[in-house]
């Protein structure tokens, strides 16, 4: 399954794309109803570097790990499940130039253990986690647009 977000943020592409790399802002840009928590927040992002999370859903806990498979500053990354709930999840990050300010695109590739009914519960997960991250970003970066 494939799910995409894209959001326009007013500001230069490398203070957007230096906000991503700091792994301690992930907190803020997860919905408080995940009781999502870094484990590894002063982690230096590159290539092979992983990421220990700590998060509830449906209050079932669970403990995910993403390695940082691409990374291309300030143009885009790439984080993928080594360890959590789903059988794939690739997680693409660009960064684009755009009208004076930058446009923050995301790809999430994903499969499900469960089946359909799984998928379709994610799909929708995600879509609120990005809606609540959007508002963060709004809030972070100022006035924004949804593409």
């Amino acid at each position: 399954m494939l799910l995409t977000s894209e959001l326009w943020l007013p500001r230069p592409r490398d203070e957007v794309f230096q906000f991503f790399s700091d792994a301690a802002n992930l907190e803020a840009l997860t919905p408080p109803w995940l009781h999502f928590e870094v484990l590894t927040p002063t982690v230096i992002l590159r290539p092979g570097a992983r990421i220990d999370y700590r998060l509830r859903l449906y209050g079932i806990p669970l403990r995910w790990q993403s390695e940082i498979s691409r990374w291309e500053p300030p143009e885009l990354f790439v984080d993928e499940q080594r360890r959590g709930p789903y059988r794939r999840w690739v997680h693409t990050h660009t960064f684009t130039e755009e009208r004076g300010g930058t446009r923050v695109s995301d790809a999430v590739e994903f499969e499900v253990p469960f089946g359909w009914l799984a998928g379709w519960l994610v799909m929708r997960d995600v879509r609120k986690i990005f809606a609540f991250r959007t508002q963060a970003l709004k809030a972070r970066f100022g006035a924004a647009s949804s593409a």
